[in-house]
């Protein structure tokens, strides 16, 4: 397996995704910020962030799976949220939880960073998710 993560003993500990990744594969993988749209552009979830965070999830298993990658092969991940306050955490991590068996998304996930944005492209998307995949 490429990617082996950890969480050192004198970083912050009980957070939903590990601290350090290590990859030593060859070909890299990038995932560009999927969103809570199906194939056809019919939109997922309207104002509801863990609904959004559960279709995001989808698409980018879907990208990976192309790459011939899963989650397992995730060094980082960007998460990108519209609005964000720290009381919409429970609804974020919600989402993440519900689609972490089916699309085998590691818990805790790879190192992650969460941004709060001001807006995305549409008014409509409330995260987007960006990826980074190492594969031997």
């Amino acid at each position: 397996m490429p990617v082996t993560l950890s969480s050192p003993a004198n970083l912050m500990q009980g957070t939903p995704y590990h601290h350090v990744a290590v990859a030593t594969g060859t070909r890299h993988v990038y995932v560009s910020g999927q969103i809570a749209r199906t194939a056809d552009g019919t939109h997922v979830a309207p104002d509801d962030l863990a609904g959004q965070v559960e279709q995001a999830l989808r698409n980018t298993h879907t990208g990976l799976s192309s790459a011939g990658a899963t989650f397992s092969d995730v060094a980082r991940l960007t998460f990108y949220v519209t609005g964000w306050t720290p009381d919409k955490m429970g609804a974020f991590m919600a989402g993440v939880e519900a689609v972490a068996e089916e699309v085998g998304l590691p818990l805790p996930m790879p190192p992650a960073s969460l941004i709060g944005v001001d807006y995305l492209f549409e008014p409509d998307v409330l995260v987007e998710v960006e990826a980074t995949a190492i594969l031997d």
